[in-house]
């Protein structure tokens, strides 16, 4: 369900009350702005600074959208920020709201639902996680090519409930997740760049503590390469509407996996990385919206 963000306590909403607040949050959007955005971008921790450089940008504030959630994180911001970047309109989501703060599936994958009733069809993901494969380093970018839903397996997906025709089918193929197409162009655009550029399996949990490190062996162990709290289960709703998906990791940590060190993972170093992924992410991000 949607929460009303004047209630103490989650109301559960039918599906023809979800599709009406979307439909108020589209034409919300629309009196703010006559642009029609293609390509949705999702920018996770510390990097919701691209935003702020879109060209002809009208700012929208999560709070004014009917039923949008918003992220009580440091390093979130709360606005929909629609402009021209490189040649396309996009919407760019400046941070995200994430099921650990107390939202259900249904309300963290919202916005991506707003975006496809907008009629954006490619949505572009960027989150900041921890590096599981020992050759990533702090800084590095990962291109998702696969993903270990573990929230999602374990009951907390976001498709379920009764499931709406009109957007996309009750049983999801997820094969064909993260466009190859798309993935081939970013490899394309890093290369060029001189920008180190892995692919790899994203492992999603639901946070939000940082892993022990039991989880991180055993989660590289199932062949995961990176880790994180988010983007997978956007990922689902993407799909399920029939939208185009491509999904980078920022490698903000690298896991810990041994329990008597002196170490430590903690937000601060998250934030920190932020600052050295930006410029390579904005590259990437960049030369991906010129190619398409």
């Amino acid at each position: 369900g949607i929460i009303d963000q004047n209630q103490t306590s989650p109301k559960r909403l039918s599906m023809t009350d979800i599709h009406a607040t979307i439909e108020q949050a589209v034409a919300l959007i629309r009196s703010r702005t006559t642009l029609q955005p293609q390509i949705g971008l999702v920018l996770g921790s510390g990097l919701g600074g691209l935003a702020d450089t879109l060209d002809n940008r009208v700012v929208i504030p999560y709070a004014d959208i009917p039923g949008w959630p918003r992220s009580t994180v440091h390093g979130h911001h709360g606005n929909l920020v629609i402009g021209h970047l490189e040649g396309q309109v996009v919407a760019c989501q400046q941070g995200r709201a994430h099921f650990y703060e107390g939202y259900s599936q249904q309300e963290v994958t919202y916005p991506i639902r707003v975006m496809h009733a907008l009629g954006i069809q490619t949505v572009i993901l960027t989150n900041a996680a921890g590096g599981l494969n020992t050759s990533y380093r702090v800084g590095d970018l990962m291109l998702l090519k696969d993903h270990i839903n573990f929230v999602g397996m374990v009951g907390n997906n976001p498709l379920m409930g009764p499931n709406d025709d009109r957007v996309g089918p009750r049983f999801l193929g997820m094969v064909q997740t993260y466009d190859r197409d798309l993935r081939l162009k970013a490899r394309a655009v890093a290369a060029e760049a001189g920008i180190t550029l892995h692919e790899g399996v994203y492992v999603c949990l639901s946070g939000p503590n940082f892993e022990t490190p039991a989880e991180i062996r055993m989660l590289r162990t199932i062949g995961g390469d990176a880790v994180g709290m988010s983007t997978a289960h956007e990922v689902l709703v993407a799909r399920h509407a029939g939208m185009r998906v491509m999904a980078i990791s920022g490698i903000t940590n690298e896991g810990i996996d041994d329990p008597d060190t002196t170490l430590e993972t903690n937000h601060e170093e998250v934030l920190e990385a932020g600052k050295v992924l930006v410029p390579r992410l904005t590259t990437v991000l960049r030369g991906m919206l010129r190619a398409l």
